[in-house]
């Protein structure tokens, strides 16, 4: 080996490691998210059998409050109290329920358009999305509408005359910067509830 040669590696050696540094990274945050998957799952497991606000790690700031499926797509994903950036990385967060005192409500869950709330930009006008409590009920609605909208127009966030599930995530689906003006919302009409169920 000539010493240019011997150079021409010498200099290709940070660009290798940065680049194993970036793979390691990579895999580290898919382990790290396929564990907290487990580790929600068996919190919400708790959940469901009476106990309250189980953090699925013991420095979470979160714990389930729901599970979210849209049987025709394959989706369940558990929803988290709060929607902060840290328990946005885990999965939905459930904003809050809004209710006018009269039996109807509205159901706040936002997640982030790249990830969890990916599959929103899939829904169709009628297609069921399930909600079950932490009691174990599941609610079910039907998509209504969904409507692209500035964030600072909370018109939809209200309750309305019939209640409602309003999921929200940031838009478009495809924006290389997150966090943009508008959002996305899909709303649906609350058409069933089965009690007692588990699982």
């Amino acid at each position: 080996m000539t010493l240019a040669t011997g150079n021409k590696y010498l200099y290709s050696l940070p660009f290798l490691l940065c680049g194993l540094w970036f793979i390691g990274q990579g895999t580290y945050i898919h382990a790290k998210a396929l564990l907290a998957q487990v580790l929600l799952q068996s919190a919400w497991a708790e959940t469901l059998h009476g106990a309250k606000e189980v953090k699925p790690w013991p420095w979470a700031d979160t714990w389930p409050v729901s599970r979210l499926s849209v049987p025709s797509l394959g989706v369940s994903r558990i929803v988290l109290a709060g929607a902060s950036g840290q328990s946005l990385a885990f999965g939905p967060g459930r904003l809050a329920v809004t209710g006018t005192g009269s039996g109807t409500f509205n159901i706040l869950i936002a997640g982030h358009r790249d990830t969890h709330f990916r599959f929103l930009r899939q829904l169709k006008d009628g297609d069921l999305i399930r909600l079950q409590t932490d009691s174990g009920h599941i609610l079910e609605f039907r998509v209504a509408r969904m409507v692209i909208v500035d964030k600072r127009n909370t018109d939809l966030l209200q309750p309305g005359a019939e209640p409602l599930l309003t999921l929200i995530t940031c838009y478009p689906f495809d924006a290389v910067q997150p966090g943009g003006p508008l959002r996305y919302v899909v709303q649906a009409r609350l058409t069933g509830k089965r009690t007692g169920v588990k699982g």
